[in-house]
């Protein structure tokens, strides 16, 4: 196969989500001296690696209502109209518009539709490998991170401290360990 973009290993076709060795999780700083880590239970998507790479793209979409932060008091708070609003907004999805080289890295480019708002986030991705899997299929990993602002998708709560600073921080950091099956 001859590809503009030169992967090892690499496999083309139609992959879905293995939410079972996945991961979408995220951090946020927490009253300016921490950082507070989440994720995601409930996500699913589809993957499809083109022949040319170049030409790949992502679907996927995360159940809001299925937050975990270690803690059920905030997880309630998160899904309230103070942040996700989850009974207005359920979903979050994305949807990529492009793949890039850039530099060393593989970048998605792409569209998050949160809280009813629609932005730009580009991913950068760790290409983690294509290879068989003990049932007979094949499996790809994936690793990406981006970073959001909340206040860009109207989730704008602030709640400043009595020193300065606030209690909880605008920028979130993604981080994706995505595991997908190759579709029959």
């Amino acid at each position: 196969m001859t590809t503009a973009i030169q992967i090892p290993g690499y496999v083309a076709g139609t992959w879905v989500i293995d939410a079972t060795h996945s991961a979408v999780s995220f951090s946020v700083r927490h009253l300016m001296v921490s950082k507070v880590r989440g994720g995601f239970r409930t996500f699913e998507g589809t993957i499809v690696t083109a022949e040319d790479p170049a030409a790949s793209s992502v679907t996927a979409t995360i159940d809001l209502a299925s937050i975990d932060t270690n803690n059920e008091d905030r997880d309630n708070h998160i899904r309230s109209a103070d942040f996700f609003e989850v009974e207005k907004y359920p979903t979050m999805t994305y949807r990529s518009t492009g793949l890039r080289v850039d530099g060393d890295d593989y970048v998605v480019d792409g569209e998050l539709d949160l809280h009813g708002v629609v932005r730009s986030v580009p991913l950068t991705v760790e290409l983690n490998g294509f290879g068989p899997d003990p049932y007979g299929g094949t499996r790809a990993g994936f690793s990406a991170t981006a970073e959001i602002s909340r206040n860009d998708f109207g989730i704008d709560i602030h709640m400043p401290l009595d020193g300065g600073g606030v209690v909880i921080g605008d920028k979130i950091a993604i981080s994706l360990e995505i595991e997908a099956v190759l579709q029959a």
